[in-house]
């Protein structure tokens, strides 16, 4: 290959890298290594027989919690609080091996959350891998460094290092960024809004602050590249904004009336970045753009309610948008550009559903711990097969579920239970 040519694809490959942090042949941390809630994986079954795809194995242990599970290098990890492997109530980091379902370790990070009503204790982060190190944010705040044996490594709290502050009185789920030598979180409020740390030695690197921020939400950071920028898009309790990676100057902001909380994480798609919120709020479209001082956001669509979304997340499949209306269990598709919506229906479940896509469908799982099968088209709500999660109804099936090398993982309390989409 002439050496032009081999300098064009060298160029190609690290514009492609650059839109990362972390590989694709892994699912490292919530929502997957793009955080889009979409898999890579291929050759997925079409239709599921009745009672659903075959239970491969069943792991416990995992304890009480929401928390989704990351997966990487042949290890599961989650968050729980008083797993049945544990002699006390405390929250745990948990570790198993991703063919068997055996547990290979735990080691604790706290104390457990227990504000609130019942059902919205216990933990809600999903951890960050990053090659021998695992990145736990607990609801509490503190934010700890483990190495993929289960040693402690060090730790910070979000409150205590960083005058932080939530939005709401649910406590911290966001899962940590890693970028390169960075770990970017959320701690909130106006004096530190995000950080960005030594993911080695937890030392602060650059803060932002965003005046009269309202505090953190429960979304997890994204990551864009427009004109040469590479920018962190992240929503809080006052809304999206979008953060210069080098440096962490604050480039936008899209402010969105005070709501009871602002949980889902952003969408980015080249350009154009759209978040969501509940509770009557809405989605918003914003689009990106290259400035002589660094990156401005300009509205596509304001913020439309019948775009909201709770908890359960939207994901983008093609050009269309298909997640739950807000927490009422009724999935939607609409049109990303435009926001328009193709449809709304139920399914076979109830309640709030969470949603991830692989292989041109969409799996809707419902919070009375139905999961559904949907077609991911702008025709119709389609459901191609469905079954009921052994274990669900004592709480809400909120954990997200995921996809990757071929089989569907989902988290229901102290279980977590893979099941084959191969057929």
């Amino acid at each position: 290959m002439p050496s032009i040519e081999r300098f064009a694809v060298l160029l190609s490959l690290a514009a492609l890298l650059a839109t990362s942090a972390f590989a694709d042949d892994n699912w490292p941390t919530f929502r997957g290594a793009q955080r889009t809630g979409v898999s890579t994986d291929t050759g997925l079954l079409n239709s599921w027989p009745k009672g659903g795809p075959e239970l491969i194995w069943t792991a416990t242990g995992a304890g009480r919690g929401y928390s989704s599970v990351a997966i990487d290098d042949g290890k599961l990890y989650t968050i729980g609080d008083a797993p049945s492997t544990a002699s006390d109530d405390d929250e745990y980091l948990v570790c198993f091996d991703v063919k068997s379902g055996q547990q290979l370790w735990k080691s604790k990070t706290g104390a457990p959350w227990t504000s609130g009503q019942e059902s919205w204790q216990s933990s809600r982060s999903t951890p960050t891998v990053d090659g021998d190190h695992v990145y736990v944010l607990t609801a509490h705040g503190d934010l700890i460094k483990f190495t993929t044996s289960g040693d402690e490594v060090w730790r910070k709290n979000l409150k205590d290092d960083f005058a932080g502050k939530k939005a709401d009185g649910w406590g911290y789920s966001e899962s940590v960024l890693i970028d390169g030598d960075k770990l970017v979180c959320t701690p909130g409020g106006e004096t530190n809004t995000m950080v960005a740390l030594n993911k080695n030695t937890g030392e602060t690197i650059w803060s932002t602050s965003r005046p009269e921020d309202r505090g953190a939400g429960h979304a997890s950071i994204v990551i864009s590249n427009v004109g040469g920028t590479r920018v962190y898009v992240q929503t809080t309790g006052s809304g999206a904004m979008g953060v210069r990676a080098d440096d962490g100057k604050l480039l936008w902001t899209y402010d969105i009336k005070k709501t009871t909380a602002v949980i889902p994480t952003p969408i980015v798609k080249d350009d154009l970045v759209f978040f969501s919120a509940g509770y009557g709020t809405g989605g918003t479209l914003v689009k990106q753009v290259p400035t002589s001082d660094g990156v401005d956001a300009q509205e596509i669509y304001p913020t439309t309610p019948d775009l909201g979304n709770k908890h359960g997340g939207i994901v983008l499949v093609g050009n269309y948008l298909y997640g739950d209306s807000d927490d009422r269990g009724i999935p939607f598709c609409a049109d990303l550009m435009t926001g328009e919506i193709k449809w709304k229906s139920r399914g076979a479940g109830k309640k709030s559903a969470s949603v991830t896509a692989a292989d041109g469908n969409v799996y809707v799982r419902f919070s009375n711990g139905v999961v559904a099968l949907v077609k991911a088209s702008p025709e119709g709500y389609e459901e191609l097969g469905s079954f009921t999660t052994p274990g669900s109804g004592d709480r809400p099936s909120w954990s997200h579920p995921v996809i990757f090398d071929g089989k569907l993982f989902l988290r229901e309390g102290d279980q977590v239970l893979c099941y084959n989409l191969k057929g």
